[in-house]
This record gives C-alpha cells, structure tokens and sequence, in this order.
C-alpha cells in the first residue's frame, strides 16, 4: 500500500510564503515523476508543478518564478516553496506521483489528500 500525505498548509497573507510537503510511504519500488497540482474554491484541478527523478522542472505559467519544486529521492520527499502568495492561489494542493510498484513492474499514480492554503489580501 502506498501512501502520499501532504503538509504545511494554511492561512498566510498576501506577499507571504509557505513551503509545502509530501512523504511518500508503503512499499514500492522507485518513484517517478512528482507533480504538485491544485484546486481552487468552485475550480476545475490544475496542474501547478512537475519534476522528474532527475530534477527537471516545469512549472504553470501563473506560478513561474514564485513557486518552486523539489525533491528528496533518499528520504521520498516531494516539496513546493511558495514565495510572493497572491490570494488567487487559494486552493486545495494535492500531491501526485507515478511509482513503480511490484518490484518495478508496474506504474501506478498516487494521489494526497490534500492541504489547504488559503491567501489573504
């Protein structure tokens, strides 16, 4: 069984930071890509970050050069520094990986339960 669980959620006003958490656990194999995605109040779920096993990054248009994602391959950790918060980043973050599952032979997708930030203005 594998689980994903985020962290570090909550209220911050805007122009503020926060960094966000994710630990993988359960057994598998090796992780594959990790995604930050979120859901704003009455919104369709976006995409806001991906970055690959080898670090390569990518990043919505609306959050490049505010946000930034990294990850702990040793520890199973997926992380998102959140820095300048505008309150249209209000949302529901999830975290989202691709893991190799059955001593590598399968790819699965995973999904957190989410944290919730909230900007004020």
């Amino acid at each position: 069984q594998v689980q994903l669980v985020e962290s570090g959620g909550g209220l911050v006003q805007a122009g503020g930071s926060l960094r966000l958490s994710c630990a993988a656990s359960g057994s598998f194999f090796s992780i594959n890509l990790m995604h930050w995605y979120r859901q704003p109040p009455g919104k369709q779920r976006e995409l806001v970050a991906t970055i690959s096993r080898s670090d390569r990054t990518n990043y919505a248009d609306s959050v490049k050069g505010r946000f930034t994602i990294s990850r702990d391959n040793a520890k199973n950790m997926l992380y998102l520094q959140m820095n300048t918060l505008k309150p249209e980043d209000t949302a529901l973050y999830y975290c989202n990986a691709d893991i190799y599952i059955n001593e590598g032979r399968s790819l699965r997708n995973y999904w957190g339960q989410g944290t919730q930030v909230t900007v004020s203005s």
